[in-house]
């Protein structure tokens, strides 16, 4: 046998050694990929985020959610921690540092701020900026991977854990830790209510894959709660006779399904951070190649697609509006912030802020 051929089978007995058994930090759970049915009503093709609006934010990348504040500003939660007010005329400030990173923030009934920090948990910010953790643990184990949140009226807060396993901090960021539990599928967010008055908490809803945006209703009756990796909404009843169960209101999205936020007259907005996965769809029941690709370098592993696409829908599922962008100027929207004038779009990466005029949709 040739040096040459020997070197050969060495080379393939190691690589496939390799492929086989190198540890990886998931371990992949089987399931049934629903079938995409792709970009057809009512998620057809459109073009009028096309005439969305840069609002430049400087060196600041990845404007992830935004709150309307009670000063009409909108208040922008950014990676590196800053949390940078902007006015109707696109004055950009910053307005607070609250550490970590922040993803989801929303209004409090006072004015103040609860903001969902991945690296921290729960935290306040006042008014006048000053920031308070206001939740860091829940049954004695610290929160990992704080994601969305929706305050009701009363003050109580709802907000999304995207995983107990696969945290921020641990996993060099948000992206790269949803990308590892979306491979692994394994269940492991879940939904939670924290009252700051009573300074309880307690878990709605566990066995989510990857749990992100949560919106709660304008009556404070249900949540809606965006279930990443199976592509579709959930409802989850907080009063009535359906208290403390939930249901799918929609499902089979052709993208998965990040930021939800309450928007005007019953809507609510979900951002669709990027088109569904074929290889990621068709490797759902094949936990062992699912491992496999893991061990292969990032290059070759699934990974978001840029596209720009965002729908609104009424509390039951149906869809109301489908807005996307073909060219994909401003990809990876994460959620929309509707106010009187515009929609204010969210995204995963990128320095600026889309702004799509409301008149600009007719």
């Amino acid at each position: 046998m040739g040096n040459l051929l020997r070197s050969t089978i060495v080379a393939i007995v190691l690589l496939s050694a390799y492929l086989v058994l190198w540890p990886v930090p998931i371990d992949p759970v089987a399931w049934d990929a629903p079938v995409s049915d792709g970009l057809i009503d009512p998620f057809g093709y459109d073009e009028r985020l096309a005439a969305a609006r840069g609002i430049d934010l400087g060196d600041v990348d990845g404007p992830e959610d935004a709150a309307l504040g009670l000063d009409n500003l909108v208040y922008v939660t950014t990676p590196g921690g800053a949390i940078l007010s902007v006015s109707n005329s696109g004055r950009v400030t910053t307005f607070t540092d609250v550490g970590g990173r922040p993803l989801g923030i929303a209004t409090n009934p006072d004015g103040s701020f609860t903001v969902a920090n991945a690296h921290i948990g729960l935290q306040r910010v006042s008014r006048d900026g000053e920031v308070a953790t206001i939740l860091d643990t829940i049954d004695g184990l610290p929160i990992v991977a704080a994601n969305n949140v929706a305050v009701a009226s009363d003050g109580v807060i709802y907000f999304s854990e995207s995983s107990t396993k696969f945290g921020t901090r641990e996993f060099a960021g948000s992206y790269k830790a949803s990308l590892l539990d979306l491979m692994e599928h394994g269940g492991h967010g879940r939904v939670i209510e924290f009252d700051p008055a009573a300074g309880s908490a307690r878990v709605l809803v566990t066995g989510i894959n990857y749990a992100n945006g949560v919106a709660i209703s304008e009556d404070d009756d249900y949540l809606l709660i965006a279930e990443t990796g199976h592509y579709r909404i959930l409802r989850y009843w907080l009063r009535g006779p359906r208290s403390g169960t939930h249901e799918v209101i929609i499902e089979n999205l052709p993208g998965f399904p990040d930021n939800i936020t309450a928007g005007l007259q019953g809507r609510f907005w979900i951002g669709l951070a990027a088109p569904r996965s074929d290889l990621l769809d068709r490797l759902s029941d094949k936990p062992f190649l699912r491992k496999v690709i893991q061990r292969l370098p990032a290059l070759f592993r699934p990974k978001a697609v840029p596209s720009s696409h965002v729908i609104a829908i009424t509390g039951d599922g149906q869809v109301l509006m489908n807005l996307q962008d073909p060219s994909a100027r401003f990809p990876s929207m994460t959620g929309v912030l509707e106010t009187r004038d515009a929609l204010y779009l969210t995204r995963l990466f990128g320095r600026h802020l889309p702004r799509l005029a409301k008149r600009d949709l007719l």
